[in-house]
């Protein structure tokens, strides 16, 4: 038996984009909602580049879903910070499978670690990946994490909102 996931996918069909992370933090876990870190820039980003009409709280992570938009991590059943993580609990698998099954238009990825575990490599750049996971489009963001606030560039969430725009 499989230990229960740490936040619940916030999946649907025909979404516009799905954002992954690489697991729930301490401060997401506790609270039980998505990106709930004091210093994490999520939710204004998402305000902030028109991909919601108002700033979202990290307990309103649900409310996600009728802008188009999804939630999940690379990591389901373990929380912490990502050099805490088990390489065991890393599943690139089960989310190339959920995203085949729901197909949104992209697939972002808020963070290099999540998107290494997917792609399975470690040199990545931020932006549209030239792959593709059947008909979505594969992003890698910087991450909003307050923890990595040394590599914060917004041009790249704003890239993708103009990419989401475009494909609407």
């Amino acid at each position: 038996m499989s230990a229960p996931n740490v936040l619940p996918d916030m999946l649907a069909p025909g979404l516009r984009v799905v954002f992954c992370g690489t697991a729930a933090g301490a401060a997401s876990a506790r609270a039980g909602a998505y990106y709930a870190g004091r210093g994490n820039k999520f939710w204004d980003m998402l305000f902030d580049v028109g991909l919601t009409p108002r700033r979202l709280a990290p307990h309103q992570f649900r409310a996600v879903l009728r802008y188009g938009i999804g939630l999940t991590d690379v990591v389901k059943t373990a929380s912490g910070s990502d050099a805490s993580l088990p390489a065991a609990a890393f599943d690139p698998d089960r989310l190339r499978r959920r995203m085949l099954e729901f197909g949104p238009a992209a697939l972002a990825f808020n963070g290099k670690r999540a998107a290494q575990a997917f792609f399975g490599r470690r040199r990545l750049d931020y932006g549209r990946q030239p792959a593709a996971l059947g008909g979505t489009a594969l992003f890698v963001l910087p991450s909003t994490s307050g923890a990595a606030q040394a590599h914060w560039d917004p041009r790249h969430w704003r890239a993708l909102a103009e990419f989401l725009r475009d494909a609407a």
